[in-house]
């Protein structure tokens, strides 16, 4: 039991951070594009309760690498040129755990470069700091990837449908009926694990290589 409260302790602001930025990211681009939906619906929020998807934060803590928050509204009508700027709203999200993922590499690499001494106190204070940094990298950087794969709802069909071809675009949305089966099918059947996981631990590594 000890150790669970551990994991989730170490886990929680992480993944607050990640799911919170990420759908903020979404609505500010599309407020700034000329959709207020999601600032109408008080999701232009730093409160995450607003954000957290229950089943979705769930998968955080079990796979500790990915997961999903409930999504922005918007409404592409409002945009000027609703293909392209839904394209941007959705690269928003991605790309702020990007950001947010090298903001706790930086952090973790300053932590390591304080000199401690053998202080059983210091050690207790920060090595869970260490931990909750590290954990902030592998979760921003798995929400990222986790979300550009183009299977509706996830941010990458929205990205696809942007480049895509109008009519193209529109079959393609159709698959939205059925995407959110689709994606747990492939949670659970460990597709994701063999294809997606990799692709995380790879990134992942490559913004602790920094921190050495």
């Amino acid at each position: 039991m000890n150790r669970i409260i551990q994991q989730i302790s170490i886990l929680l602001v992480p993944v607050l951070m990640a799911v919170t930025f990420h759908e903020l990211a979404h609505g500010w681009v599309a407020y700034k594009l000329g959709d207020p939906t999601a600032k109408d619906a008080g999701r232009l929020t730093l409160n995450p309760i607003k954000h957290l998807d229950v089943l979705g934060t769930i998968v955080f803590f079990v796979t500790r690498m990915i997961g999903w928050a409930k999504p922005v509204p918007v409404n592409p009508f409002n945009f000027k040129n609703p293909k392209r700027d839904m394209a941007w709203v959705a690269v928003a999200g991605p790309a702020m755990n990007i950001l947010l993922a090298a903001g706790f590499t930086l952090l973790l690499k300053i932590l390591l470069a304080i000199p401690i001494s053998r202080s059983s106190f210091l050690i207790s204070l920060l090595m869970p700091l260490a931990m909750m940094f590290k954990a902030g990298i592998i979760i921003n950087v798995g929400l990222a990837i986790f979300n550009i794969i183009p299977i509706p709802p996830l941010d990458g069909s929205k990205i696809l449908e942007g480049l895509l071809p109008v009519e193209a675009a529109l079959q393609y949305a159709k698959l939205e009926r059925y995407g959110f089966i689709i994606l747990i099918l492939l949670i659970f059947t460990h597709v994701v694990d063999y294809v997606i996981f990799p692709i995380i631990r790879v990134i992942t590594s490559l913004f602790l290589t920094f921190v050495m």
